[in-house]
Parts: C-alpha cells; structure tokens; sequence
C-alpha cells in the first residue's frame, strides 16, 4: 500500500467522523421558537354525559329488505349507554377499527329478543336506529363469540328495558307498540333468514 493511501479501520465510523459537526455549527444554546404552535384538542364522541351499563364485544348485521339477505354492519365493541341526567338508555356500537357508528338507537320496553336461527350465541331485534344521521326502521342480527356472552348481553338489555319501562312509566308507549307489531310480523320468517356463509365466523368475546 502507498503511502499517498489512508487506511479506513471501519466504514461506518468514517461516514461518522465525516458527518461530525464543524466548529462553525457549534450549539450556541439559543432557542428558535416554532414557526406554528399546535393546540391540544378535545374530541367528543357524544358519551361524556353518560355512564356505560354494560359493554361486550360482538358482531353486528343488519338485514337489506332489498337484498332480502344479511349485511355485516362491523365487529367491535356494543355498549348500554345511561344518561347522566335523564336517565334513559340507548345501545351503542362503533366498528373498532374506524370507530364509526353502526348501531345507536333507544332501549325500548316491549323490544324483543329472539334467537336467531335457533343459535344460541345470537339475537335479532327490531329497533329505530340513528347511526347513518337519520330514525330507520332496522332489523339487527348480533352475534357473539359464546353462548355465555350472548347470554350476558340478554340480561343487560332485559334489566335495561325495566329501568326504561320506570322512566316511561308504561311498557305500551306508541313507539314501543310500532317496534312490538312489526316484530311479531316477522318473527316467523326469522328461522329462514341466514347470515351469508363467508360470514359466519363468530366474533371472540
């Protein structure tokens, strides 16, 4: 080797030395201010005024009339919702991914859980759900990951729907008898409804 040649013990360590700052660039202490200064927001999602009764985590479909089959509206977490003040109740469920809203509608007395096609890990029901910004008429399906859990779910809603027939003082409001009628209307057409079969992997408790 020649002596015009410098010998490199380590690569990296050269790039390194090389990248070293000069004495020019020197940390002098002084401050620079940022050029946009950020303020920490607050972002509501419309439960700050309520406390959660009971909450599971499931899989939600709802059933296309036009379609005449069942649509998965999302897995996440389904929640009975207590107002602060009012007192009255209504379930919840965001999609656990985006979190956007697909079931939001008032617990009703005379609502009425039904198994769905004799599983016992499911229930249908009736409801006037909120969750697309608009009242609908809506037929649920939710599916959870246990017999158990389904069961849990049932106790909640059920002593959830006795606190809301004290609040209303009756179990026959106009609402609760609409939502009553129409699900004895078709509760004999439920056992031939079924969930498509690529969709029928339970959701995990």
């Amino acid at each position: 080797m020649s002596g015009e040649e410098e010998k490199i013990e380590n690569p990296a360590h050269q790039e390194e030395d090389d990248d070293a700052p000069k004495a020019d660039d020197e940390d002098t202490g002084a401050h620079i201010a940022p050029i946009v200064k950020l303020e920490e927001v607050t972002v509501s999602t419309g439960e700050e005024d309520e406390n959660t009764l009971f909450e599971i985590k499931s899989k939600l479909y709802r059933f296309d009339k036009d379609g005449n089959q069942w649509k998965e509206r999302g897995v996440g977490q389904v929640k009975l919702l207590e107002h602060k003040e009012t007192k009255k109740i209504r379930l919840l469920m965001r999609q656990q991914k985006t979190l956007k809203i697909c079931a939001n509608h008032t617990v009703l007395p005379t609502m009425s859980l039904q198994e769905h096609a004799g599983s016992d890990k499911s229930w249908v029901w009736h409801a006037q759900d909120f969750a697309d910004g608009e009242l609908k008429k809506e037929l649920f399906t939710m599916r959870f990951g246990s017999p158990e859990s389904a069961q849990k779910f049932k106790s909640a809603f059920e002593e959830a729907q006795e606190k809301m027939a004290a609040i209303l003082g009756t179990k026959d409001t106009d609402a609760a008898k609409e939502v009553a009628k129409e699900a004895e209307k078709t509760a004999e057409e439920l056992e031939k409804l079924a969930v498509k079969k690529d969709e029928d992997k339970p959701a995990e408790s």
